[in-house]
């Protein structure tokens, strides 16, 4: 069971003010290929798994922003870290149709 829920908002420095959807869409695919369970919200993104595991996906993000030509990249993170368990539906099921 995962230990820990992240989300991430991730605002990367665009060149010349270019769209930043296609830069959120691409730090997103790296969530995709890391294999971990996440929902993409209008504002933030969720992810589900080991903590340092997560961190690592959050760094992997930032570079990625930076290979894609971002100077500098803004990451909001929370963190709910619960080493006997947690998922995302434990906080949401209620809410859920």
């Amino acid at each position: 069971m995962a230990n820990a829920l992240v989300s991430i908002q991730i605002i990367p420095k665009t060149k010349d003010g270019e769209n930043v959807i296609p830069y959120v869409d691409e730090a997103i695919s790296v969530i995709q290929q890391s294999g971990v369970k996440y929902e993409v919200h209008p504002l933030e993104t969720t992810m589900e798994g080991d903590l340092d595991h997560l961190l690592k996906i959050i760094a992997d993000m930032n570079r990625k922003m930076i290979e894609r030509g971002s100077s500098n990249v803004i990451s909001q993170v929370k963190v709910l870290y619960q080493p006997d368990g947690i998922e995302m539906i434990d906080l949401t099921e209620k809410y859920r149709p």
